[in-house]
């Protein structure tokens, strides 16, 4: 059995969608020492979606990401990243987006407006999603996929550890690209 993928937009999407973890990423890029890029992602996460794209403030979403799960490629950083000095993940283990409005910007693209909830801290942050389609995969599983990115500043979560440089400026930088790869799977 072959895929196809669907083109029309999202105004025809309609029902509950799971997130597939394994073929989905949430994941930020930091700029570190100043002059380089670190990359990394939280590797356990759920979450649900009601769309109407007909109607997109019927919609709903929630996503749940594991704190402790971020990796960086880096045990040390990684580890350090779990602290007190940033996520503290035995004191909030997770982390968490509950949307609080949709705004089609067009028929492939919606706003997705939520709180985002980190270290206890709730702040409002929208991203812009693309809709990559939709596709009958198979194992018969209708399937969706999404893609958005938005550069936050991590100090309003509470994410305020730093460390001089003797040349200048600091070890991480506060604005920090959160990315989004999204596939789902329709479970009615």
């Amino acid at each position: 059995m072959t895929a196809t993928v669907e083109t029309q937009g999202i105004t025809s999407l309609k029902g509950t969608y799971s997130l597939d973890p394994s073929h989905s990423r949430v994941g930020f890029v930091a700029r570190h020492a100043m002059v380089t890029k670190v990359r990394g992602a939280f590797n356990d996460l759920a979450g649900t979606a009601t769309i109407d794209g007909a109607n997109p403030s019927a919609s709903t979403l929630e996503v749940t990401i594991q704190t402790a799960s971020i990796d960086t490629r880096d045990a040390n950083r990684d580890g350090h990243l779990r602290s007190a000095d940033f996520f503290d993940a035995e004191t909030y283990p997770t982390i968490s987006f509950v949307a609080t409005g949709f705004e089609l910007t067009d028929a492939a693209t919606v706003a997705v407006t939520g709180d985002l909830t980190i270290k206890g801290v709730t702040k409002p942050v929208t991203v812009p999603f693309e809709f990559g389609g939709a596709a009958l995969d198979p194992f018969g599983n209708q399937r969706i996929g999404f893609e958005g990115s938005v550069v936050v500043n991590r100090k309003d979560w509470g994410l305020t550890w730093n460390a001089a440089l003797e040349t200048g400026g600091v070890l991480v930088s506060e604005k920090v690209t959160l990315e989004f790869e999204v596939s789902a799977i329709k479970a009615a």
